[in-house]
């Protein structure tokens, strides 16, 4: 069986899920619950310094974003760091690592931007035995207000400024989260990796306000009848978090900084992408936030189930497999030709295809009068909307036009057996339809 085991930067863990930091991470009674459940290492809810105390809301925390069926797409947060003493974080740290020596610990840590407030902290957090600790420079509310978390993650010079502290003033490795509210990724990737960090994280949270209460006229969540942005997560920023892990894993001036991936890791596949995309490990929230800690037996059995298919016996081959793959507009092959085909087998005749195509698009699905749905060759451009908007899956496929099967004057299809969608040998059915 393939076998899970994670090493990132030299720390072990039974497998690459990590809970992300956050409030499925905030103490000792839910990490020991995750553990015991099967995850592979936390990373403790931010803690702060011993100043003034955090204070969090006492009124609802979370907006949400849901999908027809009530599946929940994404979470707005506007909870800040730990709201507990560091000491009694600290304690509980160190007890967790004590009793979970197998399991990766990293503590996340957010305090003023001056060099004393890390120089007082880091030597506290290291004396739990903690694996190593994460930079929070990617809260976008709240902390983002008094010059910390994404106030100094949108400022390269910053980032570099405060990861030299840390490297300078702590001994196991730093990893520097960074925030998806900025421009550029790359940016503060190589200032993370300009100050020597050992690894990267990302994407935190991004800004965003899910919906407007259109009674009180207020955003929410509403407190007192006002409202505020908070950080967006969930499934639906995989897609923005899988684009920026790309950029970093493929930048020249990055490539080989050890990145961890969060953004909507909801399944074995979410984090096989990231991990094929250059991740060497994943964090998850939202998943355990909605469907409890159990969830991670499902990635495991999920991720071991696919590895043993393809012949993987570790992570690390798969690793990057997919940043090769990854190119600018310019460099794609444009003499790349695809049809799109419409199995009749399958389809239920809903004409979602039909609809799409002819008032958005390039009129390139007919309708007979008997709602039988076919693709004018001429006409497809191949944009594959239709596949995206057919409510069957794989009742309609794009299949590849052979070398030499397209006019160049018209684009059209001239000959040969393509048209066949039962024997087309690019048609991944064709065996089974013979």
């Amino acid at each position: 069986m393939a076998d899970l085991t994670t090493e990132f930067l030299g720390i072990k863990s039974p497998n690459p899920f990590w809970l992300a930091s956050a409030p499925p991470t905030d103490k000792e009674y839910n990490v020991r619950r995750a553990f015991e459940a099967g995850w592979g290492g936390v990373v403790w809810k931010t803690l702060g310094s011993e100043g003034p105390p955090v204070v969090n809301v006492n009124g609802p925390r979370y907006g949400a974003i849901w999908g027809a069926d009530r599946r929940l797409l994404g979470l707005n947060n506007i909870e800040l760091i730990t709201d507990r003493p560091l000491q009694t974080n600290l304690e509980e740290i160190t007890r967790v690592k004590k009793d979970y020596p197998d399991r990766a610990v990293i503590v996340s840590i957010m305090v003023p931007c001056e060099e004393q407030a890390w120089k007082d902290i880091l030597p506290q957090v290291e004396a739990t035995g903690a694996d190593g600790i994460e930079l929070n420079f990617g809260c976008p509310h709240g902390m983002a207000e008094r010059g910390m978390g994404s106030a100094v993650g949108q400022v390269p010079e910053y980032i570099q400024m405060v990861t030299e502290w840390c490297k300078k003033y702590y001994s196991k490795p730093v990893i520097v989260k960074l925030t998806p509210n900025i421009t550029d990724i790359r940016n503060p990737a190589r200032a993370a990796n300009a100050g020597n960090a050992d690894a990267v994280s990302l994407i935190n949270t991004i800004n965003s306000i899910t919906s407007v209460d259109l009674d009180s006229m207020a955003p929410e969540p509403t407190i007192g009848g006002k409202g505020t942005h908070g950080g967006y997560c969930g499934p639906a920023v995989k897609p923005i978090a899988l684009n920026m892990v790309a950029e970093i894993a493929r930048d020249p001036q990055t490539r080989g900084l050890p990145i961890s991936a969060i953004g909507g890791v909801t399944t074995w596949r979410d984090a096989a992408e990231f991990m094929a995309m250059g991740a060497g490990n994943v964090q998850v929230c939202t998943a355990a936030m909605t469907y409890g800690f159990n969830v991670v037996k499902e990635m495991i059995s999920g991720l071991s189930t696919w590895m043993d298919e393809k012949g993987y016996t570790s992570t690390q081959d798969f690793i990057g497999m997919a940043v090769p793959n990854v190119t600018d507009w310019q460099y794609l092959d444009l003499n790349y030709v695809t049809k799109a085909k419409i199995s009749q087998d399958d389809c239920i005749k809903c004409g979602r295809c039909y609809a799409a195509c002819e008032d958005t698009s390039h009129q390139a699905i007919a309708m007979s009068e008997d709602r039988v749905f076919t693709v004018k060759d001429d006409e497809c451009v191949a944009c594959n909307l239709c596949v995206n908007v057919c409510p069957v899956e794989n009742c309609i496929t794009m299949v590849e036009v052979p070398a030499g099967q397209i006019d160049e004057r018209t684009g059209e299809v001239v000959s040969g057996d393509y048209a066949n969608w039962t024997t087309h040998p690019n048609n991944p059915s064709a065996t089974a339809a013979e």
